[in-house]
């Protein structure tokens, strides 16, 4: 009985050591043979966005037919860092009187919560203001704006009319440098005057993707515009190769957001000159900003010389003839005089 026993267990031992060993033999067999690749998920498709922004040229699913407003914003030392010209679609950057340069900031895919400061009308802000059909708000008035704005043809908010009920003085600067408005307080002043806030807007023309990769021109990621002798008021464009915007510089400072700090980057920058001309003894002037002139268009750190034209009240750039595309984003339109216009008023450097 134990010899049979020994028997049956030695031959247990022997097929269980056999068994080891194949398995072994298929583990090593199995480590030098190609593994059948894991299978892939496939990527989601790209989310096709339902509209884009008509100035800015961004997708979205948001709605896109709430109508622009467009804010003269004040441009003197004592008004810097302004606040909410960062959300702008489109900034005008135009002479007032003497030296000092003013913005007319236009709105519509942003809506900040605190805007300004406020500064008063001039009739050529008005007149491209009308090129967006803008809800217009200033605080002030040259005569000429007065009569303009006051004669109802044009949809606005003043200051002079809603001084500390829709505009609101803030308490770290001094007048004139102190007047303030939400985009809540725009829509609150839209509904009592009986202004519609809801409008299709035209598009801007702009590059696809593949043109932009594309773009030709003269190396421009350092350029200067001046609007005289007075360094403080020549605004500077740095051209931001890693985020592929320019940012924005005056009288040494980068332009940044009051409450935030977040700067002004910017897709395009349109420099164009246009005749002006001193009207009375307060230094105001008449702007022509209807007969097209000559001008500059900086995009991806690149410059084209380029001709404006006034298209249905809008500064809009051409070469050989044909509209040019803007990169999708945020654009800024520098107006200069005539003299010492182009050459004697803007400088590119390193």
């Amino acid at each position: 009985m134990k010899k049979t026993l020994y028997i049956l267990g030695t031959f247990l031992l022997l097929i269980s050591a056999a068994c080891s060993n194949n398995d072994e033999a298929a583990k090593q067999q199995d480590e030098h043979e190609p593994k059948q690749a894991e299978p892939v998920a496939k990527d989601k498709p790209t989310e096709e966005l339902e509209h884009v922004f008509p100035l800015t040229g961004i997708g979205t699913n948001e709605d896109v037919t709430s109508r622009p407003f467009a804010v003269m914003v004040n441009n003197h030392p004592k008004a810097r860092p302004q606040s909410g010209l960062h959300m702008a679609d489109v900034v005008y950057e135009v002479l007032a009187e003497g030296d000092v340069t003013r913005f007319l900031a236009v709105f519509q895919s942003e809506k900040p919560d605190i805007i300004g400061p406020v500064r008063s009308a001039r009739d050529y802000y008005i007149e491209l203001s009308k090129g967006y059909d803008a809800l217009y708000v200033a605080h002030g008035w040259s005569p000429e704006a007065q009569q303009i704005l006051n004669s109802g043809k044009i949809d606005n908010i003043n200051g002079m009319v809603y001084d500390g009920t829709l505009f609101w003085r803030a308490d770290h600067n001094v007048a004139p440098h102190n007047s303030y408005i939400s985009f809540e307080n725009i829509e609150k002043g839209a509904k009592q005057l009986g202004y519609s806030m809801e409008e299709e807007v035209p598009s801007f023309s702009f590059l696809s993707d593949k043109e932009t990769q594309s773009l030709e021109g003269t190396a421009a990621e350092h350029v200067r515009v001046s609007y005289s002798s007075r360094d403080i008021f020549a605004a500077v464009y740095d051209y931001n190769a890693d985020k592929g915007k320019y940012e924005r510089y005056s009288g040494g400072d980068q332009t940044v957001d009051r409450e935030t700090n977040t700067p002004i980057l910017l897709d395009n920058v349109l420099i164009v000159e246009m005749n002006h001309r001193l009207i009375d003894d307060s230094g105001r002037r008449e702007i022509d900003v209807t007969s097209g002139g000559k001008g500059y268009l900086l995009q991806k750190g690149k410059a084209q010389e380029i001709e404006w034209k006034n298209v249905n009240g809008r500064i809009v750039p051409f070469a050989n003839g044909e509209e040019v595309g803007f990169v999708t984003g945020k654009t800024w339109i520098n107006i200069i005089p005539t003299s010492p216009g182009l050459a004697g008023a803007v400088s590119f450097g390193n």
